[in-house]
C-alpha cells in the first residue's frame, strides 16, 4: 500500500517535549521539543517504521479507528500520514559503502589518473546487469 494513516498519541513530559507514540505500532516511538516539531517526527518515524516493515516482509496492521483509542488527558491523538512512494524512492538512493580489493599496481594506476571508483564501479554494475536505471521496487523482490 502506497498511503498509511495511524492515529499517534502525543504525550507531554516533565522536561516539556511531546513523546509521540503510535498504539498500533510497537516500538515506534519519537518525540519533539513543540508540537510542529514532534508532529514532523512523528511522520518521519513512522514513515521510516513501515518502510522498515515493508523490507522485512512484515504484516502492517490496520490502524486502529481514534475513537476506539483511550487516551487520558492531558495526552491527545492525532492521525499522522505516510505516503510510501518517495520514502521507498529515497531509501533506494542512498548510497552503501562496498569494500573491494583489487591490485596494488592498479589502484597505483587508477590514482595516477585520478578515477572515481564509485562512477567507474556503478557503470560497470549496470553493464553486467543490463540495467539503465534503478529497476522497480517488485522487480528487486523478485530475484
Amino acid at each position: 500500500m502506497d498511503r498509511y494513516v495511524f492515529p499517534a498519541e502525543f504525550r507531554r513530559t516533565e522536561s516539556g517535549n511531546y513523546v509521540v507514540t503510535f498504539p498500533d505500532l510497537p516500538g515506534c516511538v519519537t518525540e519533539g521539543g513543540t508540537v510542529e516539531e514532534a508532529l514532523a517526527m512523528a511522520r518521519e518515524c513512522l514513515e521510516l517504521h513501515l518502510y522498515g516493515m515493508e523490507e522485512d516482509g512484515e504484516e502492517i496492521p490496520f490502524p486502529t479507528p481514534p475513537e476506539r483509542l483511550e487516551v487520558r488527558p492531558p495526552a491527545f491523538l492525532t492521525l499522522v500520514e505516510a505516503w510510501m512512494p518517495p520514502v521507498r524512492d529515497e531509501m533506494a538512493s542512498l548510497a552503501v559503502k562496498k569494500t573491494l580489493t583489487i591490485p596494488k599496481w592498479l589502484n597505483d594506476l587508477a590514482e595516477e589518473r585520478r578515477v572515481n571508483y564509485s562512477r567507474i564501479l556503478q557503470e560497470a554494475l549496470k553493464e553486467h546487469l543490463a540495467v539503465r536505471d534503478r529497476p522497480r521496487r517488485s522487480t528487486l523482490r523478485d530475484r
